[in-house]
């Protein structure tokens, strides 16, 4: 901990049991990693993270479950804003690969406003092969890609749903893409073509929230 820093006598006083060292700010530079921090640092355990089969145990009673799978998303921050519009929008749980997928940092929980306490993460190995256990399980996969040929509005997205939001440069890949059962673009009218993953990833799980709303009604398609 930095000394002389303000407000630190209230932290110091709402750690209640938990163990408070003052340490030198090159400590702590040393301890985020380049990470800004204001002079306090909090070192905790890591996230549980689930397996697929575990996840989907605790979906007995979720016909409805909403799944975010990540493809590549390799920036923290998106990460982190993704799982933050997931917890925001009811969604049971965030699917991502071991590889391929930006790290579980200080920067992505810092994004997540906290979202992350709530909502599950799944890392899985493989996440073509996860895609066809989720539709095993009942899921039905929509991939959101700009030259879809299907709107967004025109789907579907009610009972078990998941959402693919692809890599920051390249979208989902051909073979994610390939095993997905629908592939959707959000209808955009302007002189910037593309969005950024985690704004695609917020419209598409509101979307999937509304036609979830009481009274709503849902396309057939």
């Amino acid at each position: 901990m930095l000394d002389g820093a303000k407000g630190l006598e209230e932290i110091v006083s709402a750690a209640l049991s938990i163990p408070v060292e003052s340490r030198s700010r090159r400590d702590l530079d040393d301890m985020v990693r380049g990470e800004t921090h204001q002079g306090v640092v909090l070192e905790a355990e890591g996230l549980p993270l689930l397996d697929l089969d575990a996840w989907l145990a605790r979906l007995k009673d979720r016909p409805d479950a909403i799944a975010v799978l990540l493809d590549g998303i390799e920036d923290p921050r998106n990460f982190g804003a993704i799982v933050r519009s997931a917890a925001a929008c009811g969604a049971a749980g965030v699917i991502f690969a071991k590889d391929r997928s930006a790290p579980l940092s200080s920067a992505a929980m810092k994004s997540a406003a906290g979202a992350m306490e709530y909502l599950d993460l799944v890392r899985v190995t493989n996440l073509t092969r996860s895609i066809e256990h989720l539709q095993s399980s009942g899921f039905w996969i929509s991939a959101l890609a700009a030259d879809a040929d299907q709107d967004l509005w025109n789907a579907n997205l009610t009972g078990r749903t998941g959402i693919v939001i692809g890599s920051e440069g390249k979208g989902v890949r051909r073979l994610v893409s390939e095993k997905c059962d629908l592939r959707l673009r959000i209808p955009i009218d302007g002189p910037i073509t593309s969005l950024n993953a985690s704004v695609s990833a917020g419209i598409a799980l509101t979307e999937c929230l509304r036609q979830r709303r009481p009274g709503a009604s849902a396309p057939d398609g």
